[in-house]
C-alpha cells in the first residue's frame, strides 16, 4: 500500500522508509535492502510484493535525482 503526501503524490520518503531529512547514503541504502526483500525472484507469484518492488525503484529513480528530490 502506497502512503500520499498531501494532493496526489506518494511518499517517496515513506516508501523506502527513512527520514524527509535522510542524505544520498541511507536513501540508497534503504533502497537495496528493500528492494532485495521484495524482489520478484525472491518472491513468486506475490503480487503485492511485486506492488511494493514497483515502488521502491520509483521512489529511488525520485529521490537519488536532486531536481526531481525537490
Amino acid at each position: 500500500t502506497l502512503r500520499y503526501t498531501r494532493g496526489c503524490m506518494p511518499d517517496y520518503y515513506a516508501i523506502l522508509e527513512v527520514e524527509r531529512t535522510a542524505d544520498e547514503k541511507t536513501i540508497k541504502t534503504s533502497y537495496r535492502k528493500l528492494a532485495l526483500t521484495f524482489h520478484p525472484d525472491r518472491n513468486r507469484g506475490n503480487d503485492e510484493a511485486e506492488e511494493k518492488f514497483k515502488a521502491i525503484n520509483e521512489a529511488y529513480a525520485v529521490l537519488s535525482d536532486p531536481a526531481k528530490r525537490q
